[in-house]
């Protein structure tokens, strides 16, 4: 066999989905070929075993809000790279490339050629355990906001007509409090099942600002964490500064997008860092000194604990005052 058609046969042969709650409509590009299959088990199985039939098949998706999990995760456990793309990135290159017209077909196959363009990286999915951990995670969020609501409702029923209503939110406060400690009871089960967390969660809440349940959040949202460069963990997690700046204007830099989860769970530990851990409360004041406003200054430090979390996973070794101070100045 020659050079060229070993190439030829090793290239990606690059397949767009595009999903519904019903049906999935592929575009198998290199063939130019169109199909539908129903989006449930059955018609996922006959989607795999078509795949089976192409050679080096590379699959690619837009995130739907969880309409493409149960295809993506059943394609790429059988061994088949399948990559999840942001819809709104599909739309500019949508756009970008001249496609207005709006079928099925033709998004599947504008789908297609975004893998052959950019060749995204394939979606590493997370185990069933670690779903039902990130979900008890989202339910205690939940459970927490409210429970925040509540609260602020209570400030407010303070007349004596308003002694009955009173009852029954101090009622609902008690439920949700139980509720809170019953699911971080379950997430701490969960996580102890996950033994090559246990080391790095060590590390993690060696940290002051750092416990147990966010330790876990960070684990879980950023497992890049340890393994990425600062900017690119930086960027994961919305918190890295983007600029914005055109001819001679310059613009305030920003940061917008990441995981949403990760970043929650970064400025609560910024929020208590700034109290109690010596080099972040430091960094902290000296941005107040030179001006920056108390939400710029919190950003900065949930930034720079990352960095600092990130290089301590990294070099396995706990946090030390002095080393992150260093740190602070050299960076």
């Amino acid at each position: 066999m020659s050079s060229q058609s070993t190439a030829i046969s090793s290239r990606p042969n690059w397949v767009g989905i595009d999903v519904s709650k019903a049906k999935l409509d592929v575009y198998e590009l290199e063939s130019a070929q169109a199909q539908r299959f129903t989006n449930d088990r059955k018609g996922i199985e006959q989607l795999h075993q078509r795949l089976m039939q192409l050679p080096q098949a590379s699959v690619v998706c837009e995130s739907t809000g969880g309409l493409e999990r149960l295809a993506a995760e059943t394609l790429s456990a059988s061994g088949i790279p399948v990559s999840i793309i942001n819809a709104a990135q599909m739309h500019s290159f949508a756009k970008a490339s001249g496609v207005l017209a709006k079928t099925d077909t033709l998004d599947a196959r504008t789908i297609a050629r975004y893998g052959e363009c950019f060749k995204p990286t394939p979606t590493v999915f997370a185990s069933e355990q670690e779903q039902e951990l990130k979900a008890w995670l989202v339910r205690r969020k939940q459970l927490s906001n409210t429970l925040t609501e509540e609260k602020n409702r209570l400030g407010q029923l303070t007349g004596q007509r308003q002694a009955g209503v009173r009852g029954q939110v101090e009622a609902h406060i008690e439920w949700l409090n139980a509720q809170i400690k019953a699911a971080e009871a379950k997430i701490e089960a969960l996580a102890e099942q996950q033994a090559q967390w246990q080391a790095d969660r060590a590390l993690l809440m060696s940290v002051k600002g750092i416990g147990k349940v966010i330790s876990i959040s960070l684990l879980v949202h950023l497992p890049e964490l340890g393994k990425a460069t600062n900017k690119q963990i930086a960027a994961l997690a919305g918190l890295a500064p983007f600029n914005r700046d055109s001819g001679n204007y310059q613009g305030k830099r920003s940061t917008w997008g990441g995981r949403a989860p990760a970043r929650s769970a970064l400025y609560m530990a910024a929020m208590v860092a700034v109290r109690y851990n010596p080099p972040i409360k430091a960094f902290y004041n000296q941005l107040l000194a030179r001006g920056k406003t108390k939400k710029v200054a919190l950003i900065a430090c949930a930034r720079k604990l990352l960095c600092c979390l990130n290089a301590m996973l990294k070099q396995r070794t706990e946090w030390q005052d002095e080393r992150v101070t260093a740190f602070f100045t050299t960076t």
